[in-house]
């Protein structure tokens, strides 16, 4: 494995820029990626995280990778330090169970219809003053059918491993609106 020519002449095109090595980096090895992140039982949008962060830890270290044949194993031992991360910070995170609607009363008769428009309408306010990429990457992926990685991939011009983080920034940067936060002062 370790004097595997196909993966050396792989990781040294993507090196170079070769975009057609990258996507066949990723294409040949997500299957690794993905069975480290089952073993760890990180499924779902977590899996996906875990494995957009893999790919942007790749992209950021390829050139100082200093066997390229090691190439799997790198992307092992790095899949799994991040789903142990994942896992870590899970494990910090208490869950709290949101009241029912109406049990504040919060959501019953006219007040509640204001505050429920109120909400959209900070929420469209918010989505709106996000930059053009995270608005469409945004809408492919909560589109009813969500868009596959791929299609976004194609729609977008960004490799499918920097999906997932990018969805993560866009999402907190939606989180950190103005618009949202003087919603939640009120």
């Amino acid at each position: 494995m370790r004097d595997d020519p196909i993966v050396v002449d792989l990781v040294l095109r993507a090196r170079e820029g070769d975009a057609a090595a990258w996507d066949a980096i990723v294409e040949r090895y997500a299957p690794l990626v993905w069975g480290v992140c089952g073993r760890y039982r990180v499924t779902g949008s977590d899996a996906d995280d875990v494995a957009g962060g893999v790919w942007l830890r790749l992209v950021e270290r390829l050139d100082t990778l200093h066997e390229p044949a090691a190439l799997p194993g790198w992307l092992v031992r790095t899949t799994q330090r991040q789903c142990l991360q994942l896992l870590r910070a899970r494990k910090r995170q208490v869950p709290v169970d949101d009241p029912e609607p109406g049990a504040r009363g919060e959501e019953d008769g006219v007040d509640g219809e204001m505050l429920v428009a109120e909400r959209r309408h900070a929420l469209r306010t918010a989505f709106a003053e996000l930059p053009a990429r995270c608005r469409e990457l945004l809408s492919m992926l909560f589109a009813e059918p969500p868009a596959s990685y791929a299609e976004i991939s194609a729609a977008l011009g960004v490799p499918v491993g920097a999906i997932g983080p990018t969805r993560g920034r866009c999402l907190d940067r939606l989180r950190r609106s103005r618009a949202l936060a003087a919603l939640q002062l009120a």
